[in-house]
């Protein structure tokens, strides 16, 4: 990678898993530092950052990490929604051939749940749900649902960070989707999922600042 591909993904990656918690402010100098460039490329990637919404840029006094608002919070759980909903009453009929896929994701996730691997346990999270959505067949759809994968696994760490049984109580939650996809049973897999889906935005609008918390 160059310099600034180097700053882009060690910043990015700090603020998606929350240590560069939201609504600190950063320095080009504490970034250069960490990766062990100029501050050039540094500031290349904050710009890159910015326009993406993750970053504020302050001239001369660093870059604010924004955090996630509770509007925010909002309008990606209601997208997911949406978007879940339709895949999962397209994919009904053909529920039982998506098994195989499903409990591969959540044994992983169980694996890292074990392993107290939070970043990979959200990812997982996420696989889980791209399976069903993926097998609806409407690549525009899915191509919007995988937009929200940075914003996805920011508030998921942060789910877990605030509450430690949020893990379990997922690891069931998904447990019970799956059984309801692959019996085909649409109402009882959309219900289950809105209230999936709820508990994530009620722990999170519960929180001040929508960052991960050390």
């Amino acid at each position: 990678m160059t310099a600034g591909e180097q700053a882009y993904a060690f910043t990015k990656e700090r603020i998606l898993d929350g240590r560069f918690a939201g609504g600190e402010l950063i320095s080009e100098g504490d970034v250069a530092d960490g990766v062990g460039v100029s501050r050039t490329p540094v500031r290349e990637a904050f710009l890159r950052l910015e326009a993406e919404g993750l970053l504020r840029l302050y001239p001369k006094r660093g870059a604010l990490v924004v955090p996630v608002s509770a509007a925010e919070v909002d309008a990606v759980l209601e997208t997911r929604l949406v978007v879940e909903r339709f895949a999962i009453e397209r994919v009904a009929p053909i529920g039982a051939t998506l098994e195989p896929a499903l409990r591969k994701a959540i044994a992983k996730q169980e694996r890292m749940a074990a392993r107290n691997r939070a970043g990979d346990f959200v990812e997982a999270d996420r696989e889980l749900h791209r399976v069903f959505v993926a097998a609806a067949g409407n690549p525009i759809l899915l191509q919007l649902h995988d937009s929200l994968r940075d914003r996805q696994r920011r508030m998921g760490l942060a789910a877990i960070a605030r509450q430690q049984e949020r893990v379990r109580e997922i690891l069931d939650e998904h447990e019970q989707l799956a059984d309801a996809i692959v019996a085909g049973n649409a109402p009882r897999a959309v219900a289950i999922l809105t209230a999936h889906l709820e508990g994530t935005r009620t722990l999170l609008r519960n929180g001040a600042a929508l960052g991960v918390p050390s």
